[in-house]
């Protein structure tokens, strides 16, 4: 044995030691067509705790390059990641020291047909560019709520967020079809009726399978009022919130209807701990809008404001969320109820850290959940609890610059994690992947579907090249 374990070493000293040989930018290079590009630049990433550093970028415009550099970076052993909007936070990222990033940013061309009932999505296309590309033609899209992350990015793990998410159901169960760079370098489309497991498989757990270039998904034709909403913003004092948070429970929600609550930053000068409810209607009046949010009006907001407005301002109000840089490990929980008693505890773990965080935040998306729970069952490889047996995904964000407060972060969102647990342990609850910190168990992430994908991963993947996001453990 300890001869085997000494050749074992001596093979990955040897595979290491051709790599750094080997000139990797010079030989993509050769290898990507024009107008690709490959240089050793990456744009920031929304955090910097944990980051991927690659050693080498390939910004690329063209599907046929995809296929290259995974043969490439396969051949010689070398890491690799497929990266649009870099915002994903999960601590899973490993790009060792020769890593390649696969910059998807080029490919960000949004297409809506000419009966606005379906939309193709390019691989690079943010949340962002999504929406304008479907406002400007009288559509409606589900994406998530920021316009800087990756629009497929989102829908792939899951798409357990946006504002038409109570009409329409997750992101994933939008997705007609894709066309996947697999472990191999093949280029497939991908439908219910073409490679429908991996079809199956892409659907919730997609980045440990292959790299999506492009997807058709779901839209729907919608006039000028159709493309309006009813937001509003309710700031509480201290003193109210756990009467705030039993209202969130209480609240009861329409499809079209969607309630935050935030605890945040009141922003410069001052940057207090803040209190924040935010509503969205589509569609709404001032009237039935205010009618929708009673409960919250009726407690009693310090400070309140209201606006009809249009599908392309939609996320506005997240703009902040989308500055890059900083340090933000993150951690969630999908939650089966408020646990209003809890909240005046939340919120002191939060004024603790948020005065040498000024940005942290501590929130909770609670959607109507109908259309999202009248899928069949396991239609996709989405944790299956995060449609039958969730209330709302609650997140706690850690945002500083400081290294030195790294341990003091991870305290600070462990602590709030476990406030909101349904178990013994957090690492077990189900959580939705894209929210999640890093450390939950694969079953946390997969839920009944684990053993599914645990087959699917063999067959397609069975070198283990697609090994970045909440990797499917053997």
């Amino acid at each position: 044995m300890k001869v085997l374990s000494l050749l074992v070493s001596f093979a990955a000293a040897v595979s290491a030691l051709a790599v750094r040989q080997a000139d990797v930018v010079s030989d993509l290079k050769t290898l990507v067509s024009s107008p690709s590009s490959v240089n050793a630049e990456i744009r920031a990433r929304w955090s910097d705790y944990n980051a991927p550093l690659p050693a080498v970028v390939v910004s690329v415009q063209a599907e046929k390059d995809i296929a290259t550099i995974i043969k490439y970076c396969t051949k010689i052993g070398i890491p690799f990641l497929a990266q649009n909007g870099g915002i994903g936070w999960g601590k899973t990222f490993s790009l060792g020291k020769w890593g390649v990033v696969i910059d998807l940013s080029n490919l960000n061309k949004v297409t809506v047909a000419a009966d606005k009932t379906t939309a193709t999505i390019g691989g690079g296309a943010s949340i962002g560019e999504t929406v304008a590309a479907a406002n400007a033609v009288g559509a409606l899209i589900i994406t998530g709520n920021c316009n800087c992350v990756g629009a497929l990015g989102a829908m792939l793990g899951g798409g357990y967020e946006g504002n038409l998410m109570g009409e329409v159901g997750f992101g994933v169960d939008n997705i007609i079809s894709m066309r996947v760079v697999i472990a191999t370098g093949e280029i497939l489309t991908v439908s219910s009726t073409s490679h429908p497991e991996l079809f199956w498989a892409l659907r919730g757990a997609g980045p440990n399978f292959g790299i999506v270039v492009s997807a058709t998904v779901r839209a729907m034709p919608a006039t000028e009022e159709d493309r309006t909403a009813f937001i509003n913003n309710l700031l509480f004092s201290p003193d109210k919130l756990e009467q705030v948070a039993q209202a969130v429970e209480d609240l009861p929600l329409t499809p079209q209807q969607r309630v935050y609550l935030v605890l945040t930053s009141s922003g410069e000068p001052l940057n207090e701990p803040s209190i924040l409810v935010t509503g969205f209607l589509r569609k709404g009046t001032n009237e039935t809008g205010r009618a929708a949010f009673a409960p919250f009006y009726d407690i009693g907001p310090v400070s309140q404001s209201s606006a009809i407005t249009t599908y392309d301002h939609w996320n506005d109000a997240n703009i902040g969320f989308c500055n890059r840089g900083g340090r933000k490990p993150s951690y969630s929980s999908t939650i089966t109820g408020m646990s209003a008693q809890k909240w005046p505890e939340i919120w002191e773990l939060y004024k603790g850290f948020q005065a040498k965080g000024l940005n942290s935040a501590v929130l909770v998306e609670r959607y109507n959940l109908t259309k999202a729970k009248s899928a069949s069952l396991d239609s996709t490889a989405m944790n299956e609890a995060l449609r039958r047996d969730a209330f709302s995904q609650a997140i706690v964000i850690p945002w500083y610059d400081d290294a030195s407060l790294d341990v003091e972060a991870l305290e600070f969102g462990s602590k709030v994690r476990a406030l909101w647990t349904r178990s013994s342990n957090p690492k077990n609850d189900p959580t939705y992947a894209n929210f999640a910190f890093g450390d939950e168990t694969n079953t946390a992430i997969y839920g009944t579907g684990l053993a599914r994908l645990k087959t699917l991963k063999k067959k397609y993947d069975p070198k283990r090249v697609f090994t970045q996001w909440f990797p499917i453990q053997s």
